[in-house]
């Protein structure tokens, strides 16, 4: 604990995760269940981010976020899900102090960033329908690079106020988490001090982190929905609107659980409720993220028929 100056009076030097139960028989098959999640997750996304970088028709700004939230969501279930996964077969479930603390840091960092990406992409989506002609001038190289960087930026600073905050208090035992990663409402229920500050310092940079990029996509779709309108003809309209269903349904996954999450006090927290909308932004969002934006994507499939030489693309 000397590696974390500002850790005072904590005489936990590990921490124990419960997981999702103590029953073998159903650690083995909920083994499986992710090991197939977790792999397929990272074939999907990596399949993506390939398709990307090898057809030139998908170097645009629309096709570069994405290959961008795929890379984000391939290392969002790599910070926990290993883990979790050889938690669920062995019967140490362990983790050291440290260990903890690079988690919680590296799991909000993606995180806060991708949330942040989501907003960046309605905007993308935005300029595209809106101002057709000009898109390509307006959504440069440059400023695509930059929004992301500023997403990231986003991520590291405020993760680490998350984490100080959380770190800062005494852990004197028990140092059973109840949760399959160390993730702060879970680790705050061990905390033996007040946590009412941090409840307050987690419902504000909730407000930040997940309302402000949510009130960004909200007007980016109202103005968005008012240009599709305008289109005289149906065919038009829907195919306006088909490039936006995808980048909504994933800010719904993603955005809805966590926010429920990060700005519900910690007394009002359930463990098991905790575990499943955990599960659901970290792990579910992450493998149906690719599905989502590639099934109804000609694009996509274009690409990957040229790349695997499968036949001509489809119409």
């Amino acid at each position: 604990m000397q590696d974390f100056p500002w850790v005072h009076n904590s005489s936990v030097s590990e921490f124990i995760l419960l997981g999702f139960s103590r029953n073998s028989q159903t650690n083995v098959m909920l083994f499986n269940v992710f090991l197939v999640l977790y792999l397929s997750t990272l074939v999907g996304n990596g399949l993506i981010v390939t398709l990307i970088q090898l057809d030139s028709h998908l170097h645009t700004p629309m096709y570069f976020f994405l290959s961008v939230l795929s890379m984000l969501d391939m290392s969002y279930v790599t910070t926990t899900v290993p883990q979790m996964l050889v938690h669920l077969i062995c019967e140490k479930k362990t983790i050291s102090y440290v260990r903890c603390v690079a988690q919680m840091y590296i799991f909000l960092v993606l995180g806060i960033t991708e949330g942040w990406l989501f907003s960046v992409m309605a905007c993308d989506r935005y300029v595209a329908i809106c101002y057709p002609l000009r898109y390509k001038v307006i959504m440069s190289p440059w400023l695509c690079r930059a929004m992301v960087v500023f997403c990231g930026l986003w991520g590291v600073s405020c993760s680490l106020v998350y984490t100080v905050f959380t770190m800062r208090l005494p852990y004197c035992g028990p140092s059973e988490i109840n949760h399959f990663f160390c993730e702060v409402p879970a680790v705050l229920k061990l905390a033996c001090a007040d946590t009412s500050l941090n409840d307050q310092v987690d419902f504000i940079l909730g407000f930040i982190l997940l309302l402000v990029p949510l009130s960004f996509i909200l007007a980016s779709y109202v103005c968005i929905f008012a240009t599709i309108l305008k289109i005289r003809s149906a065919q038009g309209q829907l195919k306006a609107f088909s490039t936006c269903a995808s980048h909504i349904t994933v800010v719904t996954m993603f955005c809805g659980p966590a926010m429920f999450m990060y700005m519900n006090p910690g007394a009002n927290a359930s463990p098991e409720r905790d575990k499943k909308l955990a599960l659901f932004y970290n792990v579910i969002s992450a493998f149906l993220n690719p599905i989502i934006y590639s099934l109804r994507n000609k694009d996509v499939k274009r690409a990957f028929l040229k790349v695997t030489g499968w036949g001509k693309s489809p119409e």
